[in-house]
């Protein structure tokens, strides 16, 4: 199985810019713990890097390193307040919110009221509507449906009073089990994944490319294999008007 939850098996790495970022890595979230020194060497003492279009209205934290690729857009109403890596030709749209540590590839979008926090998008990625993207990785040519959460922390990691650890979170996959060694860990979207309006994954779901996931279902954590729809049955009742 762990060649299942490699990088590799996820994602198309050809030609990616950083794709350096997941060398020699067993699991495909641990290069999530590895962004924050990337991204320092990357970006880190640069300052503001714009080589594209910052429209009146946005807002970039003045101190904050951020490299906007060429043909890239950051539209009013958004916040950046990195360090963040956006690539060419992305799109950051009206009230979207960049937090910090963020390296989204070529052509991403980060749409409206959707919040990016800890994150890599791979080229082509869309948070499009009311999308929450924490500590998770997603694939080219991923999209989320208005709505979908990455939830990146469980209901009941509470911090250890001595150490004010939290608990990482660990996957049952098959008969084995994995540490993640990661207190917050959101989802991994293999390569065009796509996410129905107002699913939620919940954290510790990793998804093999090409896989649909139906609107409004709610994936507990564990690996959903590639090429698969995962759908939500529903009933309903029918009453006659009076």
């Amino acid at each position: 199985m762990s060649k299942e939850l490699s990088p590799q098996h996820f994602f198309d790495l050809t030609a990616l810019p950083f794709r350096d970022l997941f060398d020699d890595l067993t699991f495909a979230w641990d290069a999530l713990p590895r962004l924050k020194a990337y991204l320092d060497a990357l970006v880190g003492g640069r300052g503001h890097q714009i080589l594209g279009t910052v429209m009146p209205g946005a807002f970039l934290a003045p101190d904050a390193d951020i490299y906007l690729g060429p043909g890239a857009v950051v539209e009013p109403g958004a916040f950046i307040s990195g360090p963040a890596w956006i690539g060419p030709h992305a799109q950051v749209r009206h009230g979207a919110y960049v937090r910090s540590y963020a390296l989204i590839g070529a052509g991403c979008v980060v749409g409206h009221a959707t919040e990016v926090k800890n994150s890599i998008l791979l080229p082509g990625a869309h948070a499009p509507h009311f999308n929450y993207v924490g500590d998770s990785i997603l694939g080219r040519e991923v999209n989320l449906g208005a709505g979908t959460k990455l939830s990146n922390l469980t209901v009941v990691s509470k911090k250890d009073p001595i150490t004010g650890q939290r608990p990482s979170i660990k996957l049952q996959i098959d008969d084995a089990w994995y540490d993640t060694g990661l207190a917050k860990l959101g989802a991994i979207l293999g390569d065009g994944v796509q996410t129905g309006c107002n699913s939620v994954l919940n954290p510790g779901v990793l998804i093999g490319p090409r896989t649909l996931v139906y609107a409004n279902a709610s994936l507990p954590k564990g690996y959903y294999p590639p090429d698969t729809i995962i759908k939500l049955r529903q009933t309903f009742d029918y009453a006659q008007r009076r």
